[in-house]
């Protein structure tokens, strides 16, 4: 499910180069990351049990992630680990999953989920344990033409009915900026051409964005520029839908931006559009998130 490494270096190379100003403004999923409740059962005069004891008992949030072996997903898995989240990885090969993602961790689980396979299926591999579902997915290049529409259109549609069957209230997709470039004026940028020659690729992933604001789940959209491979060079910032049309962004803040939305009611219901600037202050999620508008 992961995008083609050739694709990224040449979104990457065509998006680079932009400057942006940002634009100040202030909306989670859960409460929190882990809840944890210690007991103590104290001396009780009268009673034959005497001394303490201390339980402790953590309540964590479990997010599926479709597409979690790609280069962004096995990101996201990682910084969810880290953020004390549970992670159900949705991959199309258990065992390549096993040595791409982390070690052994009791928080960490992979099931086979294939978003081309239909929604019936994709709430098997989601359960009925899962909080909130990532999706992040992307075709892989190939003769298929409609290989984009299978993945990033039709596959997020089944994630979205998937989450409705399951009660599931909370998806975030991972996008991209120009997805709207024919509204935004932008029909003859090479970044725009390019991507819509391999199967209209940002016409398929628009169509499914569509879908899912139409769908009344509790939706983050985010569309990050050119996607880099290295470490993050610059501040996050963050711009209203159809807004930026060229630069980049690190994997790593693409999946800090998708984690960190669980995080902030400030993300609910809104399309966000990323990329880093190393001269964009550093402003922090609650900030980032409160600027835009919601839908």
């Amino acid at each position: 499910m992961a995008t083609a490494t050739g694709i990224c270096f040449l979104r990457t190379s065509l998006f680079q180069t932009f400057s942006f100003t940002s634009k100040p403004h202030s909306v989670t999923l859960f409460d929190n990351k882990v809840h944890s409740f210690h007991l103590r059962a104290a001396n009780i005069e009268g009673s034959e049990i005497e001394g303490k004891e201390e339980v402790s008992i953590s309540e964590k949030k479990r997010i599926f992630v479709a597409g979690a072996t790609g280069s962004t997903g096995k990101r996201i898995v990682e910084q969810l680990l880290a953020k004390g989240f549970a992670v159900k990885a949705g991959v199309l090969d258990i065992d390549k999953a096993k040595s791409i993602l982390s070690g052994p961790n009791p928080d960490l689980q992979i099931v086979k989920a294939d978003v081309t396979e239909g929604s019936a299926r994709l709430a098997d591999a989601i359960g009925n344990d899962s909080d909130a579902v990532i999706c992040a997915t992307g075709f892989r290049r190939s003769l298929d033409f409609l290989a984009p529409w299978k993945v990033d259109n039709f596959g997020t549609v089944n994630l979205v009915e998937a989450c409705r069957t399951l009660g599931v209230k909370r998806f975030i997709l991972i996008s991209s900026i120009l997805v709207n470039g024919a509204e935004m004026g932008q029909l003859f940028n090479p970044a725009y051409v390019f991507l819509n020659v391999l199967g209209l690729t940002l016409v398929a992933k628009l169509q499914a964005e569509q879908y899912i604001r139409r769908s009344g789940i509790n939706y983050t959209i985010v569309r990050p520029g050119g996607l880099r491979n290295d470490p993050p060079q610059g501040n996050i910032v963050m711009e209203q839908e159809d807004t930026l049309y060229e630069g980049s962004i690190s994997r790593d803040q693409v999946a800090e931006v998708a984690v960190e939305a669980l995080l902030h009611p400030e993300s609910h219901y809104k399309v966000v559009e990323i990329v880093a600037r190393t001269d964009a202050p550093k402003r922090s999620f609650e900030e980032l998130f409160g600027s835009i508008k919601q839908h």
